[in-house]
């Protein structure tokens, strides 16, 4: 499987946030952007994800197969909000999840215990603490299988054991041809990255 972008060009607002982004990911390959905020980082991943309609360019998954035809059927996407009822429990969170994404991975249980969550999937993700929210977040990657994720700042609101925990989810990810694309102001451990560095525009 590739993740190829050619030639992608951004808007906010209807003023050109980026322009002329391109690249191609291999299986086992990630790429990491930086840059300041207001450069287009979170703007990029969104065009990416599908979310965002890109000003000029494209972007295609090349051998996803009919199980992943297209990015959006490809990815998980984790944006800088966790997508999380706050009235359900968690574990409801994460079913409603892996019912809706497919490809079902790790049970909810497992999921919880990998990212050190392990007993509280009865408790309303409401009465999380942020870095909990952040893992139980984290545990929609684990619960459906989808190669390509696309992380917008991950490690937000995580302390340094949860990162390094983290890191090491988006290692065996690779190590099993997954893809990322990370937006980050902060070390993710993936040795070996690519990285993007954006610039604001103007």
């Amino acid at each position: 499987m590739r993740l190829i972008a050619e030639n992608l060009g951004g808007e906010r607002g209807g003023e050109t946030v980026f322009s002329g982004i391109g690249f191609a990911l291999e299986k086992g390959e990630a790429l990491v952007v930086t840059g300041p905020n207001g450069a287009g980082k979170s703007t990029l991943l969104r065009v990416i994800a599908g979310l965002l309609r890109a000003a000029e360019g494209r972007v295609q998954v090349e051998g996803g197969g009919e199980a992943f035809p297209t990015v959006a059927a490809a990815s998980h996407y984790l944006g800088h909000l966790n997508a999380m009822k706050t009235v359900l429990s968690v574990a409801e969170n994460l079913r409603f999840w892996r019912d809706f994404c497919g490809e079902p991975a790790l049970g909810v249980d497992e999921a919880l215990e990998t990212v050190g969550l392990g007993g509280i999937g009865h408790l309303p993700f409401g009465y999380l603490s942020t870095g909990q929210r952040r893992r139980a977040s984290i545990a929609k990657l684990l619960v459906s299988h989808r190669p390509i994720w696309l992380l917008d700042e991950p490690t937000a609101g995580l302390d340094k054991a949860s990162e390094e925990r983290f890191a090491g989810l988006m290692r065996g990810h690779l190590e099993e041809g997954g893809i990322i694309v990370a937006a980050t102001h902060l070390p993710l451990g993936l040795e070996g990255a690519r990285e993007l560095q954006m610039r604001v525009a103007g």
